[in-house]
């Protein structure tokens, strides 16, 4: 088990204190922190999940989502099992709040992970599926391991981090996607047991202070956080903290874990709050597990012709330069756009690690 880094000991009572998120778990010796992966052990908290992965696959970047990274190329996503937040919605409950996937997950260390990314031809590799912050250690050991072949490193994450990890963690990512729950400090705190400032903290950060390419996503529960006025709220937020150009995923929830009861999204919900967005000025808004081309596809934001068309995850429109400037009026279309589009198409190829 690797040690971990991010904590202190508690002299009055001889807990140890992980400072990796804002939980600040005070653990006895054999505790483990809500996340189930980072224990007290001795005189130090592990990481038992380190070298571990609940299992690979080959994916389109645009299913992280990320619709403005190296559109078209495949990723190798993977994750390990456990999770900071306790979200009562989650949609990979079976990894995220696994308690066994440790001791049944596939052996991989960094190194193996950025020769299979290389070998099966990966532009990037993708922490997912559970949150990269609680295995920080590991997802920046692999993150540096791919880097040295010129393999990038893109998180998927809740953002719920302390500020010290933080800049490590973003300064070694080439991109992520971060999850905005909400908007209302009720909605953290009654459906995922955390606090909304956090979140809004590491955004901002990433956003202003790295090189680290960001992408918003947000699930919309029926009756939960998809009123107008939240929604406004949240993309007001975004134009004035963030600028414009950060690109927005509304994505439809579907009865899952703890919140069977509630309906599925309705497409319509998704498409009002695109237009929400987009009359608050947010120049890229997305709809996400649902299908529609016109809402999955990217537009200049200053002549408003297609870009990028696409259907589902795949490609079906390419109007930009190879240095990613609209060919209908030359103005620069932001992200990370290198070369001409991927081909990877929708395709989902699981793979293992030896």
């Amino acid at each position: 088990m690797e040690t971990a880094r991010f904590w202190s000991s508690r002299p009055d009572d001889g807990r140890l204190v992980c400072e990796l998120c804002p939980r600040f778990c005070a653990l006895k010796p054999g505790q483990r922190g809500l996340c189930f992966v980072r224990k007290a052990e001795g005189q130090r908290i592990v990481l038992d999940t380190y070298n571990r992965s609940s299992g690979f696959c080959i994916d389109p970047i645009e299913k992280k989502p990320l619709n403005h990274f190296l559109p078209g190329t495949p990723v190798l996503s993977f994750g390990t099992a456990g999770c900071n937040l306790a979200c009562k919605f989650c949609q990979n409950h079976e990894i995220s709040k696994s308690r066994e996937v440790a001791s049944l997950s596939d052996y991989a260390t960094p190194e193996m992970i950025a020769n299979a990314a290389a070998k099966a031809g990966a532009a990037s590799v993708a922490y997912t599926y559970n949150d990269p912050v609680i295995f920080h250690e590991y997802a920046v050991d692999i993150a540096q391991a791919c880097h040295e072949k010129g393999i990038r490193s893109v998180a998927v994450t809740a953002g719920y981090i302390t500020p010290e990890p933080r800049v490590e963690f973003f300064a070694n990512m080439d991109a992520a996607n971060i999850d905005l729950k909400a908007f209302t400090e009720k909605f953290y705190h009654d459906l995922t047991a955390s606090h909304l400032a956090p979140v809004l903290e590491t955004i901002e950060y990433v956003v202003k202070e790295t090189d680290c390419w960001v992408e918003l996503t947000t699930l919309l529960i029926p009756g939960w956080n998809d009123s107008d006025g939240e929604l406004t709220e949240m993309v007001e937020w975004v134009v004035d903290r963030l600028g414009p150009d950060v690109p927005m995923h509304f994505s439809a929830f579907h009865p899952d874990h703890r919140m069977r009861d509630v309906p599925p999204t309705p497409q319509s919900t998704l498409l009002h709050a695109r237009e929400i967005a987009k009359a608050a000025g947010v120049h890229h808004v997305y709809v996400g597990n649902t299908h529609h081309k016109i809402a999955d596809s990217s537009y200049c934001a200053h002549c408003g012709g297609l870009v990028i068309g696409r259907d589902w995850y795949q490609l079906s429109k390419w109007n930009l330069t190879e240095n990613g400037n609209c060919l209908n009026c030359g103005c620069a279309f932001p992200g990370v756009i290198e070369g001409p589009p991927g081909a990877w198409g929708p395709r989902r190829q699981p793979i293992l690690i030896a």
